[in-house]
C-alpha cells in the first residue's frame, strides 16, 4: 500500500528534523527512503512551494518527490492527486490537514495523522537475528547425501 504524504506537515511532526532547516525535504526523503526499505512501501511526498513546481531530482525508485507551484499548496496537489488515483483503497495519505483527510475518506482511502506516521518512521528497524541464534542449520545425514549427489560429490 503506498502512501501519499504532505512533507512539511510530517517533518513538522519529526523530533530531529525542523522546517527552519534549510536541507529539511531532503533530509525527510533519506528518512522515507529508509522506511521504504525497511517496508517494502512505496512513497508520494508532496511539499509546498518549490519552483518551478512538479516532480523533483530528489525522487528516488522508492520515494517519489513533488512540490506544489507557487501558485499553489501540497493540500490542493495532494486533494487533485487523490482524485484522480486508480486504486484510492490502496493508498494511504498523511496529512494534518482535515481537507485533505475527509476527500481521502471520502474516496475509501487509509489515512493517518502525520504524528501518527511519524511513530512509524522513527520506530526501530525490526531486530535482525544473528544466523547462529536462530537458525537450524544441521543436516541429516539423508539430507547430506541428497546434496552431495546433486553436485556431484561422494557420499
Amino acid at each position: 500500500m503506498p502512501y501519499m504524504i504532505d512533507g512539511h506537515n510530517l517533518i513538522g511532526k519529526l523530533p530531529d528534523l525542523t522546517l527552519d532547516d534549510p536541507n529539511d525535504e531532503a533530509l525527510l526523503v533519506q528518512k522515507l527512503a529508509g522506511f521504504a526499505a525497511r517496508t517494502g512501501k512505496q512513497c508520494l511526498v508532496v511539499f509546498d512551494h518549490g519552483l518551478p513546481g512538479g516532480t523533483s531530482r530528489m525522487s528516488t525508485r522508492a520515494v517519489q518527490v513533488v512540490f506544489a507551484s507557487a501558485r499553489s499548496t501540497a493540500d490542493r496537489v495532494m486533494m487533485e492527486r487523490i482524485k484522480k488515483i486508480p486504486d484510492p483503497m490502496n493508498w494511504s495519505v498523511v496529512s494534518s490537514d482535515n481537507d485533505v483527510l475527509g476527500i481521502a475518506r471520502h474516496f475509501r482511502m487509509k489515512t493517518l495523522l502525520s504524528e501518527e506516521f511519524a511513530s512509524l518512521l522513527i520506530a526501530p528497524p525490526p531486530k535482525v537475528v544473528d544466523a547462529g541464534e536462530a537458525a537450524d542449520v544441521s543436516l541429516s545425514a539423508d539430507e547430506v547425501n541428497e546434496w552431495l549427489n546433486l553436485f556431484g560429490g561422494k557420499p
